[in-house]
C-alpha cells in the first residue's frame, strides 16, 4: 500500500478555517476602511489585479485578446470589466494558450514582474509596515489569500536557510507552471520592495522543464534558477528574516492588520479547504514532517474525522487527491524521471507509485505522461 506522507498528528489541528477577504487599492492610512470595499476572491479564484496584469502583458506582446478569450470560453468583456475575481483554472488555461500562440514560454514571468509592493493594496501596506522581513513573510503566509485563493504560500526555516514556497490547490491545471513562475516573480518584487532593488534569492526552484532560452529567468531573478524541481520556491538566507524594514510603522501595521482581519469574515473557508491547503504545502515540505500550519488551533483526531465526514470527505481521500494532482503536474511540466517523482512524493519505491497512479487515473505514469506532456522546450 502506498504511504501517506503527512502524519495525522501534523494536520489534526484545524478547529476552524481562517476566512479571507481583500482590501482595495493602497493609499493613506486614513483611507484604510475604504480599502476593504473590494471583496477577496473565494476559494479557487484569483484577484482581478492578476487579470489586469495579464491583459497589460498580452497587449504589449500584440496578442489577439478577443480570439484567446473566446477560445478559452471566458467572458468576452473579461478585460473591460476585470473587477471581479476569475477562476484560477480558467486564467491558467488562458495564459497557457497565450504562451503557446505567442511562442513566449516565460509569459508567467512577465506577468509576475508587473506586481509591486505598492500594487498589493492593504496586503502591501501591511507587509511594508512590518518591523522585519521575517514578520512580513509570515504576514504574507497568513494573508496571501486576500489576493490569491488558488494557492498557498509557506515559509520554512532549515538552519541557516529559509524556503518560501508557493503551492497551487490544483497543480495539474493548465498553465500551472506559468502560474508558479508568476508567483515567484511577484514574491521577488515584494522582497525587493522591502530589501532594495538589487536583492536576489540564493536560488529559485521551478517545477518545469527549462525552456531553450533561460536568460529571462536569470536576468530577472539575478541568481541561479533550478528547473525540473519538485516544488516552486525561493531559497533565502535565514539571516534575511532578521533584517529591519526601513520606515516601517508598527502602528500602521496594527491598524491595517485589524482591518484585514475584520474583512476576513466575508469569505469563510471550510475545514476541507484548509486541510487541502496544508496538504498541498506539505508536498513542498515533504521531508519536514514536524512543520505545523501557523496560527491554527489543535483538534483531536476524532473531531477532525467527524468534521471532514460532515463535509463529505476524509483525510486519506484528500491526501491522495493532493498526491495525484502533484504527480500530474510534475509528469506534465518537468523532465523528472518517474523514480524522482515517486521519491519526492515519498513513495518507498517506483512500483508503489505506479500502482497508486494507475488506481487514481486508470493509466501508468509513463502512459499518462506521453498523453499529456507539454512541449516546453520547443521554442
Amino acid at each position: 500500500m502506498d504511504r501517506i506522507i503527512w502524519r495525522r498528528e501534523d494536520v489534526a489541528m484545524l478547529s476552524s478555517a481562517r476566512p479571507c477577504t481583500n482590501g482595495g487599492p493602497s493609499g493613506a492610512v486614513a483611507d484604510e476602511s475604504s480599502q476593504g470595499a473590494e471583496n477577496a476572491p473565494s476559494v479557487g479564484f484569483i484577484h482581478p489585479d492578476v487579470v489586469r496584469a495579464i491583459h497589460a502583458v498580452l497587449v504589449e506582446l500584440g496578442a489577439d485578446l478577443e480570439g484567446l478569450v473566446a477560445e478559452v470560453g471566458l467572458d468576452p468583456h473579461l478585460f473591460e470589466t476585470s473587477g471581479k475575481p476569475v477562476p484560477f483554472t480558467a486564467i491558467g488555461h488562458l495564459i497557457a494558450l497565450a504562451a503557446d500562440r505567442l511562442h513566449c514560454l516565460h509569459l508567467g514571468l512577465l506577468v509576475g514582474q508587473r506586481t509591486t509592493l505598492a500594487s498589493l493594496g492593504l496586503l502591501g501596506l501591511l507587509l511594508r509596515n512590518c518591523t522585519a522581513v521575517g514578520g512580513a513573510l509570515r504576514a504574507l503566509e497568513a494573508h496571501a489569500c486576500v489576493r490569491d485563493r488558488g494557492a498557498v504560500i509557506g515559509l520554512a526555516i532549515y538552519d541557516d536557510t529559509a524556503v518560501l514556497s508557493y503551492a497551487q490547490h490544483e497543480p495539474e491545471a493548465k498553465g500551472a507552471a506559468l502560474h508558479l513562475e508568476r508567483a515567484l516573480a511577484t514574491v521577488t518584487n515584494i522582497l525587493r520592495g522591502l530589501c532594495g532593488p538589487d536583492w536576489a534569492p540564493l536560488e529559485v526552484l521551478l517545477p518545469r522543464s527549462a525552456p531553450r532560452d533561460t536568460a529571462p529567468y536569470t536576468g530577472f531573478f539575478k541568481g541561479p534558477v533550478r528547473f525540473d524541481q519538485e516544488a516552486a520556491a525561493l531559497v533565502l538566507p535565514a539571516e534575511l528574516l532578521e533584517q529591519r524594514i526601513v520606515g516601517a510603522d508598527p502602528a500602521v501595521r496594527r491598524r491595517v492588520e485589524e482591518n484585514i482581519r475584520r474583512l476576513e469574515a466575508d469569505q469563510p473557508s471550510t475545514l476541507t479547504d484548509k486541510l487541502r491547503e496544508y496538504l498541498q504545502t506539505a508536498v513542498t515540505r515533504q521531508r519536514c514532517t514536524a512543520e505545523h500550519v501557523a496560527r491554527m488551533k489543535l483538534v483531536d483526531r476524532r473531531t477532525l474525522s467527524r468534521r471532514l465526514r460532515a463535509e463529505g470527505t476524509n483525510f486519506r481521500r484528500l491526501a491522495s487527491e493532493v498526491q495525484f494532482q502533484s504527480a500530474k503536474q510534475l509528469l506534465a511540466d518537468t523532465s523528472m524521471s518517474l523514480t524522482q517523482i515517486a521519491d519526492c512524493l515519498d513513495f518507498s519505491e517506483l512500483a508503489g507509485f505506479t500502482h497508486a497512479f494507475r488506481r487514481w487515473s486508470g493509466m501508468t505514469p509513463s502512459a499518462w505522461r506521453r498523453a499529456n506532456r507539454l512541449e516546453t522546450t520547443r521554442h
